[in-house]
């Protein structure tokens, strides 16, 4: 009988609870909405102690919204630190779930942890050095450099990196509450619909401007990116990028902005295969919880071998 691992995709609007096997089959799930921590980490809790008396878990994996503090020397590792959302600053959500669970816990920004579910199963597969990025209700981005989640300082917060903004035709302040015209200022989800004054950014029609100006600032991101990390892949999930326009338009502007300084057929040609849509499709940050489960669960092993 395989090993079964919990995964939770820590989100800033849901949180997707599941569990599954080593191959990243996914059994029994369910959705949480993401509310105080004193409402939201009780049911997630309670979901897998129903599982784990049923059928014992391995490992849980957590890949969590963020900042988050991944240093496991720090007085705060596991903590949530500076988030937009109320009410989770300073949030020990790595420590709820140890209290609760006598398991290896797998512990990873959700960006990683969607990163690590592409790598593993989806399209970032056979490939080393990539990146995750998600555009929705904010910008986030993780990935792998030389086969390893990118940490570092903290972990990558691509998604509020500075972009040039073009004041001839967007002279919107941007949404985001500590940085305003940052990359996830300037088109997230939210800022689409706030610049634009729709309830959801996929009510604008495809001959909108909006497509234009939110292509010309992911491709400025992107060739950022490329110029530091040198990915051999750039992986676009979350719902903005559901607008399949989206990706020619990317391709296209993000080779302009390059003008032919990296000299590479995936990047001089269409681009096809360069900028690509989730091989998981929206499954990438559970189906990542589960392999970060794994991993933990692995890791355990060998420690315990030494």
């Amino acid at each position: 009988m395989q090993d079964l691992f919990g995964g939770i995709e820590a989100g800033g609007t849901k949180f997707i609870c599941a569990v599954g096997d080593a191959t990243g089959k996914i059994g029994k799930k369910t959705v949480i909405p993401t509310a105080a921590p004193a409402e939201t980490m009780p049911q997630v809790i309670e979901f897998f102690q129903s599982v784990h008396r049923a059928t014992p878990l391995a490992a849980i994996g957590l890949a969590s919204f963020g900042p988050v503090d991944l240093d496991a020397t720090s007085a705060h590792y596991g903590y949530v630190t500076t988030p937009p959302k109320p009410g989770w600053a300073n949030f020990n959500i790595l420590g709820a779930m140890r209290k609760a669970f006598d398991l290896p816990i797998g512990f990873d920004t959700d960006v990683n942890g969607a990163a690590m579910g592409e790598y593993r199963w989806g399209a970032a597969r056979g490939l080393d050095t990539f990146i995750y990025v998600t555009v929705g209700t904010g910008i986030g981005a993780g990935g792998m450099v030389s086969g390893k989640l990118m940490h570092g300082l903290i972990h990558p917060e691509m998604g509020h990196m500075f972009v040039p903004q073009d004041q001839s035709r967007d002279k919107f302040a941007g949404v985001c509450p500590f940085h305003g015209n940052c990359l996830e200022g300037l088109a997230s989800g939210p800022s689409i619909e706030k610049r634009w004054g729709v309830g959801k950014a996929t009510e604008l029609p495809a001959e909108h401007p909006a497509w234009d100006l939110e292509a010309q600032y992911l491709a400025l991101a992107f060739a950022n990116c490329v110029l530091v990390l040198s990915p051999q892949q750039i992986i676009l999930g979350g719902g903005v990028s559901k607008n399949q326009q989206l990706y020619p338009k990317i391709r296209e502007k993000m080779r302009a902005i390059l003008n032919g300084y990296i000299k590479h057929a995936s990047i001089l040609n269409n681009g096809d295969d360069y900028i690509v849509a989730p091989g998981l499709g929206e499954q990438s940050g559970i189906c990542g919880a589960l392999a970060l489960a794994e991993q933990s669960q692995r890791e355990a092993k060998l420690s315990r071998a030494r």
